[in-house]
């Protein structure tokens, strides 16, 4: 589903920055690749070789999550200053970047001000992903508000190609990398019902999870999660998910 959600947003919002996504069809696929056509086909993307730049370019359009967090403690978003007065899921005046670090495998993301991000890659470079990330994000709301679903907030991720070129990469608003609300349940002033995997944290929040000791899931709590994901789908593209 994840796969198949990407690749409704890559051709989507190809107009506004390039993407790495060469196929999603197996049969288009190298034969090398084809001979694990029963563990690939569905899931699997071949892409363009970029070089990935060390940042999650986030982009909100509500404050929620950790950016409600802190603006409680601090009346800020990734230390950007925001107006008083804002509530729990409340529409932002435009939509913000605020990006953070890529940590390595096993650390953690660091959310970071926009000026440590032009540090880290470079103004040029910086300001470049900044407008294309809420760029991408605004196309991308405007589609899904028309189909009943707010995105709340989104990561994307950029590469550079060989010749320079700027590149949406990795995966594209999904639920794993964005909030889906549902707007007819939308209220300002709490935290909002979710298609995304919100609701598993919810859970394992619920049973006191610590974050490190393996755990079975409960069926229902998979089977839940997975119509989520599925209406997700179906509400943003019009079609059913290939489960096959």
């Amino acid at each position: 589903i994840l796969t198949q959600i990407s690749v409704f947003w890559f051709d989507y919002l190809k107009d506004i920055v390039p993407n790495h996504l060469i196929t999603a069809n197996i049969d288009e696929m190298p034969a090398v690749v084809q001979q694990y056509r029963d563990q690939l086909s569905g899931r699997s993307l071949l892409v363009k070789k970029v070089s990935v730049l060390p940042i999650e370019a986030i982009v909100r359009g509500y404050i929620t999550g950790s950016g409600w967090k802190e603006y409680q403690a601090k009346g800020t978003v990734c230390n950007i200053e925001l107006g008083a007065g804002l509530r729990e899921s409340q529409k932002l005046p435009a939509p913000l970047f605020t990006p953070s670090t890529k940590a390595e495998y096993g650390g953690h993301d660091e959310n970071i001000h926009p000026d440590r991000c032009a540090e880290i890659i470079g103004a040029q470079r910086a300001a470049e992903m900044a407008h294309s990330a809420v760029a991408l994000y605004s196309k991308a709301a405007e589609c899904a508000a028309s189909r009943g679903i707010i995105i709340a907030d989104t990561k994307f991720e950029f590469g550079v190609d060989s010749q320079g070129n700027l590149m949406l990469i990795d995966e594209a608003l999904t639920p794993d990398s964005s909030r889906f609300w549902p707007a007819l349940t939308y209220k300002v002033g709490k935290s909002q019902d979710s298609y995304d995997k919100q609701y598993l944290r919810d859970y394992l929040t619920s049973i006191d999870f610590d974050m490190r000791t393996p755990i079975d899931l409960p069926p229902t709590v998979l089977d839940n999660t997975l119509k989520k994901y599925i209406e997700a789908y179906v509400k943003l593209t019009g079609n059913r998910p290939d489960l096959s």
